[in-house]
């Protein structure tokens, strides 16, 4: 963010008290001062006692390990991990574990903080937790990926536990992570109960108690709330416009999904490149084009030059990528890319977060006063955590549910988390953001109003 942008941030957001009163850092881009910001400017629409918002303002629990991980080359390596868990009022801590080479505590602790809120807003009986390893994944091989994995388990196996703080996948990590994750924790507990030592992990792979459905489930839950909140926007989805930032998981699943019910998907951009097709892309084949190559780079690319596909889709800049007119952008990828920047290019009507914290506060206004609807994170992304739900039940219950079934749970999950934000709204007379933190507010708020604080 610009110097200009950034004084902009600190003189138009007011400061609240509780920032003073827990010794919150000054710094209007520190990601976590951020999320916790927009949960006290929700309570303060709401009755919310005073209690509660210090609670949530700060985690339970902060986790740092320190772990050595021997490479192909038989030196050590040190690897520092993290596991933060926010909030289990409502239910044991839940959240992914991400290995990437930007992982630090602040943003870790934000990403458990959304999880509280977004597990609320959804009602699902979880708590917030988040994790993550500092490295890049894809520069290790497959055996130190098992290792590094092993290892983080094995150091944070006793502050875990099935009834307790369940991890999942999150960027940089898959269902063969969780598999070595859950085999790890078994091999470490003295109960030999080996449908516990499931239950420690979501996202596994289906032969290991994994769900059907959970791959596919946090772009599916984007689409279950953008099929529900669209017609309310005046747009259909069949043939709408739809870009893309980020091919990974959620966003080649929530264009692969859209593709399947008519709209069409004309540009996408991920860490390798941006490519376009005004005819829509073909995302199937692209999300088998990324699985091969790493990313959208090269899609339908013939031996040729100068940027012509043999299959249409062709290659452009990051700039020509926000600004393709769309009905619906969906940022997909890290946190924080929908900067003040990005939100003057964009040519959109709806923003559907499909990340964690895709836009910045800075970026969020600009949006509004551009008359952009953004539709909030912590709704549109929580079809993850709900099919995680789900496989926790189904392990803990030692019975599997059908695809279908499944799907008919998420989107009876999703569209009650929309209506309740869509109430919100209008009840208040604020944005999707705000009424989604006051939906996710007014539960926690209930169930602190029932259990008391101890002693």
């Amino acid at each position: 963010m610009s110097t200009a942008a950034t004084n902009q941030a600190s003189t138009t957001t007011k400061r609240d008290p509780v920032f003073d009163e827990l010794d919150f850092p000054s710094d209007p881009n520190n990601l976590y001062t951020q999320t916790v910001a927009t949960m006290l400017e929700a309570a303060d629409h709401i009755d919310i006692r005073h209690r509660v918002k210090i609670i949530l303002a700060q985690p339970k629990n902060e986790i740092m390990v320190h772990f050595p991980v021997r490479m192909d080359d038989g030196h050590h390596r040190l690897f520092k991990g993290y596991r933060v868990q926010h909030n289990n009022a409502c239910g044991p801590y839940k959240g992914g574990i991400r290995f990437h080479e930007d992982v630090h505590l602040d943003d870790v602790k934000a990403l458990a903080f959304l999880m509280t809120m977004k597990c609320s807003l959804v009602r699902v009986p979880y708590g917030g937790g988040k994790g993550g390893i500092k490295c890049n994944p894809r520069e290790l091989s497959p055996g130190e990926l098992e290792r590094v994995s092993r290892r983080f388990m094995s150091a944070i196996s006793t502050m875990i536990g099935p009834d307790y703080d369940i991890p999942a996948p999150d960027v940089g990590t898959n269902a063969q992570v969780m598999a070595w994750f859950a085999d790890t924790y078994m091999m470490s507990q003295e109960s030999g109960n080996s449908n516990d030592g499931l239950r420690v992990v979501t996202g596994k792979p289906v032969q290991m108690g994994g769900s059907l459905g959970r791959e596919k489930a946090t772009g599916q839950g984007v689409v279950d709330v953008l099929v529900e909140m669209l017609p309310e926007e005046g747009i259909p989805v069949e043939g709408m416009r739809v870009s893309v930032l980020g091919f990974g998981n959620v966003g080649s699943w929530a264009a692969r999904i859209l593709q399947d019910l008519g709209a069409k998907v004309v540009a996408t951009m991920d860490h390798t490149g941006a490519i376009r097709n005004d005819e829509g892309l073909d995302c199937h084949a692209l999300a088998e084009h990324c699985v091969k190559t790493g990313g959208v780079k090269g899609f339908g690319a013939s031996t040729g030059s100068g940027g012509s596909t043999a299959k249409g889709a062709e290659a452009i800049s990051t700039e020509d990528f926000y600004r393709t007119p769309v009905d619906v952008f969906i940022p997909g990828a890290l946190e924080q890319m929908i900067k003040e920047e990005q939100a003057a290019m964009l040519d959109c009507k709806v923003v559907a977060e499909a990340a964690n914290a895709p836009t910045t506060p800075a970026g969020d206004r600009l949006l509004s006063e551009r008359g952009i609807e953004v539709l909030p994170a912590i709704l549109c992304n929580a079809g993850g955590v709900t099919v995680s739900y789900f496989e926790w039940v189904q392990n803990k219950q030692c019975m599997y549910w059908d695809e279908e079934r499944v799907d008919r749970e998420l989107n009876r999950h999703m569209v009650m988390a929309a209506r309740r934000t869509m109430l919100a709204r209008s009840r208040y007379q604020t944005n999707m953001r705000l009424a989604s933190y006051i939906a996710a507010l007014e539960h926690i708020a209930n169930v602190y109003e029932v259990r008391g604080i101890f002693p």
